[in-house]
């Protein structure tokens, strides 16, 4: 496995790169330039491990309510999509079991992110491709503050595939990819 700090580093950059610098979540430049992310690398593998992991870091945000959001990052997990994506059902499940349904909240990002109706190279699916696989674990309050600030919220999305398509995929390809 690669040093944590330099995936950490890497995945800052894409932060400010990717999801701050085009603005694919208005949400998230206060909380990083507040220093207020936790980013938790982790050398789990196995589903049973990284969803312990997951529970670590709800435990981590309970404790320190100065977190605004967590960053859980499997370098070494989930190289497969479609295995990733029953990994995240997996999570959500788990959040419900444990009872932090309405407290937290998980979203999945993955180097090989793909729409479920989306070509395989459609610059798009770009707006969710981070460096590694990962969960962002956000705190439900935080969510509906940052959407009651937000104008439109639903549109976000639409927004943000078209700005990845209007810059092309070499384009989304080659600004990703300069983070590591």
């Amino acid at each position: 496995m690669i040093e944590s700090t330099i995936i950490i580093t890497q995945t800052k950059k894409w932060l400010a790169d990717v999801v701050i610098g085009c603005y694919f979540c208005p949400f998230a430049k206060k909380p990083f330039k507040g220093d207020s992310i936790h980013y938790e690398v982790t050398d789990s593998s196995d589903a049973e491990s990284c969803l312990r992991d997951l529970l670590l870091e709800c435990q981590r945000l309970d404790e320190h309510p100065e977190i605004e959001t967590t960053l859980l990052i499997f370098p070494d997990g989930s190289p497969d999509f479609d295995d990733y994506l029953d990994l995240v059902a997996m999570a959500e499940d788990l959040l419900i079991a444990q009872d932090y349904d309405g407290v937290y909240q998980v979203a999945g990002f993955h180097p090989d992110y793909r729409f479920g109706d989306a070509p395989v190279d459609d610059p798009a699916n770009y707006t969710n491709r981070s460096l590694y696989p990962m969960f962002h674990l956000i705190r439900e309050e935080s969510i509906d503050q940052a959407l009651a600030s937000d104008l439109d919220p639903d549109s976000i999305p639409e927004k943000n595939v078209a700005f990845a398509r209007d810059k092309g995929l070499i384009y989304m390809k080659v600004l990703r990819d300069a983070c590591f």
